[in-house]
């Protein structure tokens, strides 16, 4: 019988990684010394999450979505997305800029022999004073007034800048320029899909005194010109309910900000749930089991789970994600 799942961490070492998952997480990345990323939840091929609790400990995810299928997911996305598990939930450390980029859409990815494009949303989790990060652009950009910044190292005057806090919502579709500076850890979640096309990357070198390829003709096409009136995403915190966040074709995200034990019934919802604990820790119980989760912690409730308690010690926040 399934149950729910806890996965082991997967670190990514980062050119502009820091510290952070590890002092404000309390994570151990050792030996990595710049850790950009925190995969907590990956059924990226090649990079996919190990099961750390029960029967099924050892197994990768992908292997038992291939075993349990739509009980794992539900029978919607399991007829959509067969044995690919549709998102990627990670923690990020910026340290310093991330570069300029972009990701696909999914009918450019069809066209050029990709699995998925990728639309993602940032939840902020922590955010250093003056702290400030990019989505979108400021005003109306042609092609040609876009190449010359870029050419000319200028691209930065055209683009939006927003100052963080904590709490801050972003939701970044496919096609909208965007990176984060330095100073800001968050949460990521997004579709499955790891193509990125770097537009510009300030002109740094790494460790080999290399610079890092750019696509620039990749990203022309891909790239959303529109501006648009606002690039936050509001939202209302509920103590002790799912307060929503964002919801869209790919992921529906909502806060669980809890202090007293809650009951959740997911009979009426066709998908698997995961929840990214975000702060404080909590037990979820079903009618046989507890399980524990820490900040930036996954555990993936399987779909054929209908009814859980959670239970905060003593104050928990969590990212409650699904596919609606």
């Amino acid at each position: 019988m399934l149950y729910p799942l806890k996965f082991k961490p997967i670190y990514k070492d980062k050119i502009w990684g820091g510290e952070k998952i590890r002092t404000n997480l309390g994570l151990d990345f050792s030996p990595l010394t710049n850790c950009g990323e925190l995969w907590a939840l990956s059924g990226v091929p090649g990079c996919q999450s190990e099961i750390v609790n029960g029967f099924l400990a050892g197994n990768e995810l992908n292997e038992i979505l291939e075993i349990y299928m739509d009980e794992l997911v539900g029978e919607s996305v399991f007829e959509k997305h067969k044995t690919e598990f549709p998102l990627l939930i990670k923690i990020i450390d910026a340290n310093d800029y991330l570069s300029i980029q972009v990701h696909p859409d999914d009918a450019l990815a069809r066209i050029r022999k990709l699995e998925n494009g990728k639309t993602e949303m940032w939840y902020i989790l922590d955010a250093a004073p003056g702290a400030e990060l990019i989505t979108g652009f400021n005003q109306e950009v042609s092609r040609d007034m876009y190449l010359e910044r870029l050419k000319e190292k200028r691209l930065k005057e055209i683009l939006n800048t927003e100052k963080v806090s904590k709490g801050d919502l972003f939701f970044i579709p496919a096609g909208r320029v965007h990176a984060l500076g330095p100073g800001i850890l968050l949460a990521e979640i997004q579709q499955t899909a790891d193509t990125t096309y770097r537009i510009y990357d300030w002109d740094r070198l790494d460790s080999l005194g290399k610079s890092r390829e750019l696509h620039t003709d990749l990203a022309l096409e891909a790239i959303d010109f529109k501006v648009y009136d606002s690039y936050r995403t509001p939202y209302r915190e509920i103590p002790n309910q799912s307060a929503p966040l964002v919801n869209c074709p790919y992921f529906t995200t909502n806060l669980l900000s809890v202090n007293v034990p809650v009951e959740k019934d997911y009979s009426d919802l066709d998908s698997f749930v995961i929840y990214l604990c975000i702060g404080g820790k909590a037990g979820i119980a079903t009618a046989t089991d507890c399980v524990s989760i820490g900040p930036g912690e996954a555990l993936l409730l399987p779909a054929v789970m209908e009814n859980i308690t959670l239970k905060p010690d003593p104050v928990c926040k969590i990212l409650e994600i699904y596919v609606s």
